[in-house]
């Protein structure tokens, strides 16, 4: 197959702002372009809802359990803060497969390494946010006679502890051209003119990753994206009404942290607001790149992906960012995938992660998709074949600020939430889509229940996560049937 790859990828991106998952105000028609000629996965998610662990198992095609690489490390708990030295990642594969391999934007996988490090082409760029200070940006700017960043009207909270909170967004006074954004398309395009006349005069192949670090919070951005959505035309999320009520308590703490009710409804519409002026802002940089692509005749017989690390909840449940709490608003995330040539548009309802990315990749590429241990290819979905396929997906997450281990079971219909230091969770996604509702208790639901616990604990066994151990002697999931203990004089009795 050997195809070109262009590949697209946001930071905390919500689907419900997308034209091509249903949002009709928010100008997104580059990416609901792609969409148009691909396939739109309605079901798909991150391995788990935080940076780093998540663009790790992109990188590697492995869950984060797997890999270890668990946390980010501004905020990391005490787990490892690199891959293993000998960990499988698909760029080096590409880069044996002869590929031109380049990644423009956020890195965000381990401490000290860079993409470089990775068999990447591009510009180092370490941390979580737009880093202003990077010395190719302040040139860029200084080249071209634009304004330095500089935000005024910020929007903050208040901590618990009366400091003023986590800037959520402010309006920042440089032209489009000046930004962050239009900087890194810039970058992405000058390494595609040299990719493409590469691809023309000897025919490499080449994979070219953009990394957006928005619209992850703060959004910060010029007025005219800033005052582009009217927030009177803005309904703030149905759980907004959430009252922690039968609910693991550290939810609470973190609504407290990100200070959401210290901020007005019209403040928080506000910010849904800049959120979405972020997401167009995105949206016409990526269509910058693909004018470009088009231009060198690259892009009709280019494999186009687009998908986000995580999603962000912009109030969802009076909470802001991600953190330690399971909903649908932080792990459904993007997914389109456009094989070379395109086809009429189609939606699939699989279920799928960034992990069927990293195989769907190498298999574009004309390599071993099963390099990707985690992961599917989805070329045979695309293509609208039927290939057998899983009916769940086993999701996990770590901690960020602190340790906080949780692993997670999402069917057609419910979702179930192991959480060792408090009270687990259940939710019935077509009754409840807002997942307000904790339905674990309820004894009607004894039946499911217990068969998503046997469902979860069986994968987890399966796959080698240890996670499981906490299973066994808690719930019914079945005969003790190997040495729970893990000791020689504690052996299963036949």
């Amino acid at each position: 197959m050997r195809s070109n790859i262009l590949f697209f990828f946001t930071d905390q991106h919500r689907i419900d702002t997308l034209g091509c998952y249903g949002n009709d105000i928010v100008s997104t028609p580059v990416l609901d372009a792609i969409a148009a000629q691909g396939t739109t996965f309605r079901r798909f998610y991150t391995p788990t809802a935080i940076c780093t662990p998540a663009r790790a198992s992109l990188l590697t095609g492995a869950a984060p359990f797997r890999h270890q690489l668990l946390a980010n490390y501004e905020r990391n708990v005490g787990y490892r803060d690199e891959l293993a030295d000998d960990q499988f990642t698909f760029s080096a594969a590409l880069r044996e497969a002869d590929y031109n391999v380049g990644l423009i934007g956020k890195w965000h996988v381990g401490l000290h390494r860079t993409q470089h490090d990775y068999s990447f082409d591009g510009i180092p760029m370490h941390g979580w946010h737009n880093p202003v200070d990077h010395a190719e940006y302040l040139a860029y700017l200084e080249q071209h006679d634009l304004p330095p960043y500089a935000l005024t009207d910020e929007i903050r909270g208040t901590f618990p502890n009366g400091s003023p909170g986590n800037l959520l967004a402010a309006r920042l006074d440089q032209p489009v051209e000046a930004t962050f954004e239009y900087f890194l398309a810039e970058r992405a395009i000058g390494l595609l003119r040299g990719y493409a006349s590469d691809h023309e005069k000897t025919g490499k192949p080449f994979f070219l990753a953009t990394h957006f670090f928005g619209p992850h919070l703060p959004y910060n951005i010029p007025s005219h994206y800033f005052d582009m959505y009217d927030p009177e035309d803005i309904d703030l999320p149905k759980s907004v009404a959430e009252t922690f009520a039968n609910k693991p308590p550290v939810q609470a703490n973190y609504s407290a942290h990100w200070a959401f009710d210290t901020l007005t409804v019209a403040t928080s519409k506000k910010l849904i607001a800049a959120y979405w002026g972020y997401v167009t802002l995105i949206d016409e940089q990526i269509g910058r790149i693909v004018d470009v692509a088009k231009e060198l005749g690259v892009y009709d017989d280019s494999a186009i992906f687009f998908g986000a690390d995580h999603g962000e909840f912009t109030g969802a449940h009076r909470l802001h960012d991600k953190g330690p709490a399971a909903y649908e608003d932080i792990y459904r995330v993007p997914g389109v995938v456009r094989l070379p040539g395109g086809h009429d548009p189609q939606v699939a309802e699989h279920f799928a992660t960034l992990i069927d990315f990293t195989a769907t990749i190498l298999d574009v590429a004309g390599l071993d998709s099963a390099q990707a241990e985690d992961g599917s290819s989805l070329v045979p979905v695309v293509r609208g074949e039927d290939p057998p396929w899983r009916d769940d997906l086993v999701l996990e997450f770590h901690g960020h600020h602190f340790p906080y281990p949780q692993r997670m079971l999402v069917t057609d219909s419910y979702k179930l939430v192991i959480n060792p230091e408090s009270m687990n969770e259940l939710y019935n996604l077509v009754d409840d889509p807002d997942e307000m509702h904790n339905r674990y208790e309820h004894p009607e639901l004894e039946l499911i229940r217990n068969a998503l616990l046997q469902r979860l604990y069986t994968q987890l066994r399966e796959r080698g996560d240890n996670f499981y151990h906490w299973m066994t002697s808690m719930y019914p999931v079945g005969e003790r049937d190997y040495d729970v203990s893990l000791s020689s004089f504690d052996q299963v009795q036949t």
